[in-house]
């Protein structure tokens, strides 16, 4: 089924698929009069390639996400440091819990793709079965590990026959997305599939 993403602050780069494949990016107007069926989200601000966050290992390995029903216990913030490895000696299954919660939260950030080496089985599946891309880490690391780090690092541009894998930021601009960061993501798209959504 085709389905048409446009975005209010950036209709010129609305972005038709099918599945998990681009078929076209080109102006709104150009891409329903082509497609008059498909099916058509709308989104505030701009759409873009997504972001690739190059600190996998940092997040998903060293940090620990907490689920909501741990939140009396741990709070619902990410830690790391000496708590978060002594909850995963204690508990080894904790870890690839903790690593499914974080690829939540960079979904949620925009990410559709990571880098750095992810040395445990745990991680690395979380990341395959959400199906972000794995990119090459850059050689200096916009520090310090972060879900929004600084500067954002956007994917190249989208094209037919490419990925359909894209994310949707609620701002004006570029400009506006760099100085109010990843934060402001509204939908995230992986393979065609919609998986994560501002509520």
């Amino acid at each position: 089924m085709l389905t048409l993403h446009t975005a209010e602050h950036s209709p010129e780069t609305a972005v038709l698929i099918d599945g998990a494949t681009i078929v076209a990016v080109a102006p709104y107007e150009e891409l329903t009069a082509a497609a008059p069926d498909a099916r058509v989200r709308r989104w505030p601000g701009i759409l873009t390639p997504g972001l690739l966050n190059p600190y996998a290992p940092e997040l998903l390995e060293s940090t620990y996400h907490p689920d909501p029903r741990e939140a009396a216990e741990l709070g619902t913030e990410p830690f790391g440091g000496e708590r978060a490895r002594e909850l995963f000696r204690t508990d080894p299954t904790r870890l690839g819990a903790s690593a499914r919660r974080g690829v939540q939260r960079m979904l949620a950030h925009g990410t559709v793709a990571v880098a750095g080496q992810l040395n445990t089985r745990a991680a690395a599946d979380a990341v395959r079965r959400a199906g972000l891309a794995v990119g090459q880490r850059p050689p200096r690391l916009p520090g310090p590990p972060s879900l929004s780090p600084t500067p954002l690092i956007l994917l190249p541009p989208l094209k037919p026959g490419g990925a359909a894998r894209f994310a949707v930021f609620d701002v004006a601009d570029r400009t506006a997305l760099v100085k109010e960061g990843a934060a402001t993501c509204v939908a995230t798209v992986l393979a065609g599939r919609l998986l994560y959504r501002r509520r």
